[in-house]
């Protein structure tokens, strides 16, 4: 299994620099957030000697065994759907947050964080394709979201998340990440007090090269590094 590992994440590397080369941009501008959902610490750690310092976790239960159990330096990203009574552990386990959607959740993050003393890096989620069984704002309700979030002083807003609706066919989610993009482009041109909106994170294995071509600043990978999840 490790062996398997490491050469899953040099081969993801392989496919993410040729991506990146098709529309002259540099490997470097995307940042492999490897998904660890299930995945046990041995897995991780197996991972981590591959050089991968990001990690994604669905669940809050699940990272705070995670992490305890691994005490090795790495970012922690929450990328499932965060309850707003989880906030408080929230905050002290992840470094980043994608799956922000509501102002509710933001300000108790925002809440929390001020008693803790620190700042989060947080990414709006939105629901591109408008699928009722995805979590995330709806996207022509986005930009509101944005500038209600924008005065609280101990959430950073950087970029934006979402995920392309399943299709066998990998091009079907072009749509999808080409309209988070634009998305972020017309938040950029609003200049809202506050927001950066450097990332975009978007695509997953089975879509990862086509939200590079359309902007993808970091990817988030599961099965294609750790294999389907049985263990």
């Amino acid at each position: 299994m490790p062996t398997d590992i490491l050469a899953n994440i040099q081969t993801i590397r392989e496919r993410i620099a040729a991506a990146a080369r098709r529309i002259h941009r540099s490997a470097d501008a995307v940042k492999l957030l490897a998904v660890t959902k299930t995945v046990p610490p041995a897995a991780i750690r197996t991972a981590m000697e591959a050089g991968i310092t990001d990690f994604g976790e669905n669940y809050v239960q699940e990272a705070r065994e995670k992490i305890a159990a691994i005490e090795q330096n790495a970012r922690w990203h929450m990328i499932g759907h965060l309850q707003t009574n989880k906030a408080k552990y929230a905050v002290n386990l992840f470094d980043y947050i994608h799956s922000v959607d509501r102002l509710e959740l933001a300000a108790e993050l925002n809440k929390r964080l001020e008693k803790a003393g620190r700042k989060m890096n947080i990414l709006i989620e939105v629901n591109v394709s408008g699928e009722e069984t995805k979590n995330g704002v709806p996207a022509d309700r986005a930009m509101d979201l944005v500038k209600s979030i924008a005065p609280l002083k101990h959430l950073s807003v950087k970029g934006l998340m979402t995920m392309a609706p399943y299709s066998d066919n990998p091009e079907n989610a072009r749509p999808c990440f080409a309209a988070l993009k634009n998305l972020q482009q017309d938040i950029i041109r609003e200049g809202i007090d506050g927001i950066a909106m450097e990332e975009l994170s978007m695509g997953m294995t089975d879509d990862f090269e086509i939200a590079i071509e359309e902007g993808a600043t970091i990817v988030r990978i599961g099965r294609a590094i750790f294999g389907e999840r049985n263990y």
